[in-house]
């Protein structure tokens, strides 16, 4: 036959057809140079093909790739080597006898979904390809196939087992709190989080990050920096809000020397500085109009003109940037070009806030009280009253306030357990309103009824402010100073107060 290809004689042929100048071996000898380079990953490959001399012809060339190969002709001989056998890619005919090749790939998606599936045809139909590919397989080839077809094929699939194989390490070092960034939860919205945070993380796109303030927006900018390829270059943050206007454009940019007053000498731009790593954009929302033009003009072309200079300066910096606005409707305002938006926006990051995983926030707390342990060497612990009042309540703030009170709590707690008295008081407010106020009469809602005042009827906020005043008092052991102090109130208003109540001296 014209224009057979095999890698030595004992290959049969009439398998795989194709010309090419290369040659079979020296194929197989640019592959494996691209594999040493990292470009392939090692790979378990079956093929089943109820052919022997095209399942013995794909064997011997995936061998010789530097893949690990084993042979079935047949459905139930796959079955039993996908039981005692870690398989990462199946070369699969789809026209097995008595049709198995399409019922094997849908037993093969269900029970082992990582493992990748290229079928195989001669037939090859837009419907039978269309339904293969709905059902999961990743590729296909076409019989009779040529040399390059096959390897190509076997090369796509040794990068995307590497990618997986990373991803998923990444993605459980996230979730089990050993990744960089600092990122702590495991509700299924941070689950979600991490499994689209472990594929970005090895991309150069750039990524939106959303969220509301104080969710961590630039810890998730840091945590794909620092699991992708390019962790050893720079990571800049740029805070957009904080720019002063009239520099702004010499900060991304850079000037040269004389380009205005007081520049007395050249400055690089920090987009061209990252040198091939990160630019975290935060808050790009507040950047002007004219900004965002020429930031989109530096993105598009990859390239950045300093202040006065006449050349431009190819930049290589891969952009993350971040918001709490609604971008889109800026979009439609008119406050933010459109055109930016869909650059930036390739990939999008919400960051869900405190309140919509309350799971995680008893681990955010300790993960902080272990953070203040470490740097104050005080060991302490959190009362169970105050880690479900914390658990309850809705941190408007986010993680940023979790933080902040957790602070608060060890710089003003007089012993190692940390009661509700320690805490700021917006969260002693909330206990306040979750223990002593009657629900509005209706609302249906038992079990907050049953947290509710006593049933006698509406308590009045001077009930509720002498109560909480007592309580503060008796949990500091009388200490006046900081009871006004966490209570926030002056201390000549405490007095006064306690004078009214009759107890003074007390």
């Amino acid at each position: 036959m014209a224009g057979v290809i095999g890698w030595d004689e004992e290959v049969p042929t009439g398998v795989l057809i194709g010309l090419t100048p290369l040659g079979g071996a020296a194929v197989a000898e640019e592959v494996k140079k691209d594999r040493s380079a990292g470009h392939m990953e090692l790979l378990h490959v079956m093929v089943v093909d109820d052919d022997e001399a095209v399942r013995k012809a794909c064997c011997e060339i995936a061998s010789r790739l530097g893949c690990v190969v084993v042979g079935a002709g047949n459905a139930t001989a796959a079955q039993a080597i996908l039981k005692d056998h870690q398989i990462d890619l199946i070369l699969l005919d789809l026209k097995l006898p008595g049709g198995g090749g399409m019922a094997l790939l849908e037993q093969v998606k269900m029970l082992h979904p990582e493992t990748a599936v290229v079928v195989m045809t001669a037939f090859a139909t837009v419907s039978s390809a269309v339904e293969a590919m709905r059902i999961g397989a990743g590729d296909y080839l076409t019989k009779p196939f040529a040399l390059e077809d096959l390897t190509l094929v076997l090369e796509r699939a040794g990068q995307r087992h590497h990618m997986d194989v990373q991803s998923r390490q990444l993605r459980e070092r996230l979730r089990t709190q050993q990744g960089m960034g600092g990122l702590v939860g495991q509700s299924p919205e941070m689950e979600k989080l991490y499994r689209i945070l472990s594929k970005v993380a090895f991309s150069t796109h750039p990524v939106l990050i959303l969220g509301e303030s104080g969710t961590g927006k630039e810890l998730v900018a840091r945590s794909i920096h620092y699991n992708g390829t390019n962790a050893a270059k720079p990571f800049i943050a740029v805070d957009c809000g904080s720019l002063v206007p009239t520099l702004i454009e010499s900060e991304l940019f850079g000037h040269v020397k004389g380009a205005f007053t007081g520049a007395d000498r050249a400055k690089e731009g920090l987009l061209a500085s990252a040198d091939g790593g990160t630019v975290f954009l935060d808050e790009i929302g507040e950047l002007p109009l004219d900004m965002q033009s020429k930031l989109l003009r530096a993105l598009q072309e990859k390239e950045v003109r300093p202040v006065g200079a006449t050349q431009a300066r190819p930049i290589s910096a891969r952009v993350l940037a971040a918001t709490n606005r609604d971008l889109a409707t800026m979009v439609e305002q008119g406050r933010f070009r459109k055109d930016l938006y869909f650059r930036l926006n390739v990939v999008n990051l919400r960051i869900p806030p405190l309140r919509n995983r309350r799971e995680d926030i008893a681990p955010l707390a300790m993960h902080f009280l272990a953070k203040m342990q470490k740097e104050t060497g005080v060991e302490r612990v959190f009362s169970d009253d105050t880690l479900r009042m914390m658990t309850e309540y809705d941190w408007p703030g986010n993680v940023r306030e979790l933080e902040n009170a957790i602070e608060r709590a060890c710089a003003l707690s007089s012993g190692p357990v940390l009661h509700m008295g320690d805490l700021p008081t917006q969260l002693q407010d909330f206990r306040m309103q979750r223990g002593g106020v009657n629900p509005a009469v209706g609302d249906g809602d038992e079990q907050e009824s049953e947290r509710a005042a006593p049933k006698a009827g509406i308590v009045s906020i001077a009930e509720l402010e002498k109560k909480a005043i007592m309580d503060t008092l008796r949990q500091l052991d009388g200490d006046k100073l900081m009871a006004a102090r966490l209570l926030g109130i002056g201390k000549t208003t405490l007095y006064r107060k306690l004078k009214e109540y009759g107890i003074a001296e007390a």
